[in-house]
């Protein structure tokens, strides 16, 4: 699957697959971050992409970011339709920490997966056909 991409600092590299079986590319930080104690923060990904038709993009933290750096990246999905010249990816982090954290420009904190879209057609029933199974947590620890 052939995918353009634009990046926004040209000194910073394309996002790849780190290894063969990686379903997600990794992604980076396209500025010098300070991110402050418990403070939510947008920072730029350095790339627009045009996500493939019927897809969407995945945008979630590497497994290793929250070990590394106390920063928790909120998922985020990016429409098949977010591809124009200015549309770089954002990545919206959360510091839960107790200290500033520094991140230098080029600094992988997430990745991005394709995901096939699915669409479905509601239909509004009165009451639903099987027995409730219980509410948030019913299935034990």
């Amino acid at each position: 699957m052939k995918i353009k991409i634009k990046r926004f600092n040209k000194s910073l590299p394309l996002p790849e697959y780190k290894t063969s079986g990686a379903a997600g590319f990794d992604l980076y930080v396209r500025n010098d971050e300070k991110i402050k104690s418990h403070e939510v923060k947008l920072l730029k990904a350095n790339v627009g992409i045009k996500v493939p038709k019927n897809h969407f993009c995945l945008v979630q933290g590497r497994s290793s970011t929250p070990i590394k750096f106390n920063l928790m990246v909120v998922p985020g999905v990016v429409d098949q339709d977010y591809c124009g010249d200015d549309d770089e990816f954002t990545l919206e982090v959360i510091n839960f920490g107790n200290k500033i954290v520094e991140l230098p420009s080029g600094t992988r904190i997430a990745q991005g997966i394709f995901v096939k879209i699915m669409k479905a057609e509601f239909k509004e029933v009165a009451k639903m056909e099987v027995k409730s199974r219980g509410g948030f947590g019913t299935t034990g620890s």
